[in-house]
């Protein structure tokens, strides 16, 4: 069965432990989204996918009719061949970051708003990451916590983000 970076992703998560959909949901939102983005639309199709594939399976039902989901023996050996033995691709796109190039094509006041906004945009992230991070020490009782270090990345690319977009709207001032 060939499944792309949101299952890995999804089977890492189970691989913490027994969560629901929602709950894999709400992790994305506060954990995984400074590397990836996933949607509550793009989640559920996803997991009935690693079910049918024999790589999680349905534990007990939830709160509201919630399913809740466990990794299985095949799913953990997926996700492991997976950190272990494949080159993550490349993906250096951003739209965001496309549009500057043709700001040009806006008037000044325009392209100013669209780098302060930007700014604006960067800083609410990195306020996020770092109520987030205050309450994720680097390390437990288990050892190293990966999902902070992953973290500390989302941190120091929307401070640089946000530096960026400051200092061209400054360009734009001069």
């Amino acid at each position: 069965m060939k499944i792309g970076v949101l299952g890995h992703l999804l089977l890492g998560l189970l691989a913490g432990g027994e969560r629901t959909g929602w709950e894999l949901t709400r992790d994305f939102d506060t954990s995984l989204a400074n590397v990836w983005a996933a949607s509550h639309s793009q989640i559920y199709p996803e997991l009935a996918k690693l079910e049918g594939g024999g790589l999680i399976r349905k534990t007990e039902a939830g709160p509201r009719g919630s399913q809740r989901y466990a990794i299985t023996e095949t799913g953990r050996s997926t996700v492991t061949a997976w950190l272990a033995d494949t080159e993550p691709a490349d993906s250096p796109r951003s739209e965001r970051l496309a549009r500057v190039f043709f700001l040009g094509m806006l008037p000044k006041e325009r392209a100013a708003a669209y780098l302060a906004e930007e700014e604006r945009r960067h800083r609410a992230k990195l306020a996020g990451y770092l109520a987030f991070a205050a309450e994720c020490p680097l390390d437990d009782d288990n050892g190293i916590r990966w999902d902070r270090i992953a973290l500390e990345a989302g941190i120091r690319a929307e401070t640089a983000l946000a530096e960026w977009a400051a200092w061209a709207h400054e360009q734009l001032r001069r």
